[in-house]
């Protein structure tokens, strides 16, 4: 009675494993079509199409504003300052008093050198009037006329040299500091302070030599700094040294900027960015569908059968979103974007849009992320359990 027990649960574990069995076989993915075996499922892709957008060739460089001119406003008389008129770090412009030293002297031989020419004027005059009478001779004559001309030298001289003692601002600007106070003694080449002409900037950048063919005169440039971040201030380059530094193998190069409300001041760093040229039928694709193997660019290819193809590819211009294709693409083809790590040639994927899979960059949904297929390897590369199949527990039954 006992070994008809045994042999009945016998033949129920047995009836039990096969009909799990051909469960199995039933399941997607699970079955054999004609040689029978397991099918990876297709592991979903973002993907993204290749499109045809403007790109510009643009070269980058870090450098230094610098007044359009500047002047180191000196003395040439040495006298004592009476006067410094002018606001420190406000405009002035060209022809304003800066400073007036002290021309009491000065003034006064003005005035007498003023008076010498006019009563050598008179002379003169009288002197000629006699000629024409023929009652002064030629040599009377050549001597007035000299003698005027000495005394109008000796007027100008005079009016120059108190004219120095009013110093007045060469060029429009701004005024820097005061270097001087008033009643101090200057000896002749002292500063007293400076004006700089910032209604346009000078940015100097150096820029290597690759570069050289398009980085010359009148190329445009666009110009951003720390203090006014967001605001562009444009520009073009002016000047192209023409000596290379031989160590480095760099030009020097000065830009003229627009400085649009005296807003960039000489010495602050600047951000360069040059227009070299643009192409406007460029082919693009996100730059995270781009992997390297050597000194060669891929990606992969869907095809219309949503297979991969890798495909070898030739890159123009680059950044942190986008790159450019010039050979290897063409316009509508699909590439992957994120989750071909896995990815084998002729592998099977289900394409995913890139707006489907959130933000650019988050990763594809093919790395273990999404939701569940039915038959899919699980994470140790066996098949999940169906939903509502419990495991069997046919192991244990046996052992009895």
């Amino acid at each position: 009675m006992r070994t008809l027990e045994r042999d009945a649960r016998r033949m129920g574990a047995r009836s039990a494993a096969l009909a799990l069995l051909a469960t199995a076989l039933a399941l997607p993915g699970c079955g054999s079509k004609a040689a029978g075996g397991f099918q990876m499922p297709p592991t979903p892709v973002e993907v993204a199409d290749v499109k045809t957008e403007p790109v510009s060739d643009r070269f980058r460089a870090v450098g230094t504003v610098d007044a359009d001119e500047t002047v180191k406003i000196v003395n040439e008389i040495a006298a004592v300052v009476r006067e410094l008129p002018f606001a420190e770090g406000q405009a002035v412009a060209k022809g304003d008093l800066i400073a007036r030293l002290d021309d009491s002297e000065l003034g006064a031989e003005a005035a007498r050198a003023d008076a010498l020419r006019d009563q050598a004027r008179t002379n003169h005059e009288r002197v000629r009037q006699l000629f024409e009478q023929k009652a002064a001779s030629q040599q009377e004559l050549d001597d007035a006329s000299s003698a005027l001309k000495v005394a109008e030298a000796n007027a100008v001289v005079a009016r120059t040299r108190y004219a120095k003692a009013h110093i007045r601002s060469p060029l429009t600007g701004v005024a820097g500091r005061r270097l001087v106070s008033p009643g101090a003694y200057l000896a002749v080449g002292t500063p007293i302070t400076e004006v700089a002409s910032i209604g346009m900037v000078k940015v100097g950048f150096s820029a290597p030599e690759r570069y050289l063919p398009q980085l010359r005169r009148r190329a445009v440039i666009e110009v951003t700094t720390t203090a006014y971040p967001g605001e562009v201030f444009a520009g073009d380059i002016s000047v192209v040294d023409p000596i290379l530094d031989a160590v480095s193998h760099t030009v020097q190069m000065v830009a003229r900027v627009h400085n649009r409300d005296g807003r960039l001041r000489p010495g602050m760093s600047a951000d360069i960015t040059a227009m070299l040229g643009e192409r406007p039928q460029a082919l693009t694709v996100p730059d995270e569908a781009i992997f390297s193997e050597g000194d060669q660019s891929f990606v992969y290819v869907v095809k219309p059968d949503s297979t991969v193809m890798r495909q070898a590819i030739v890159l123009g211009t680059r950044d942190s979103t986008r790159a450019e294709i010039t050979q290897g693409l063409k316009a509508g083809d699909r590439v992957v974007r994120a989750g071909y790590q896995k990815l084998f040639e002729g592998a099977k994927v289900m394409p995913v849009p890139s707006m489907a899979a959130g933000a650019p960059g988050t990763g594809a949904p093919g790395a273990g992320a999404g939701p569940a297929t039915p038959g899919a390897p699980a994470a140790g590369g066996k098949p999940a359990a169906p939903a509502g199949k419990a495991t069997p527990a046919g192991t244990k039954g046996n052992q009895r």
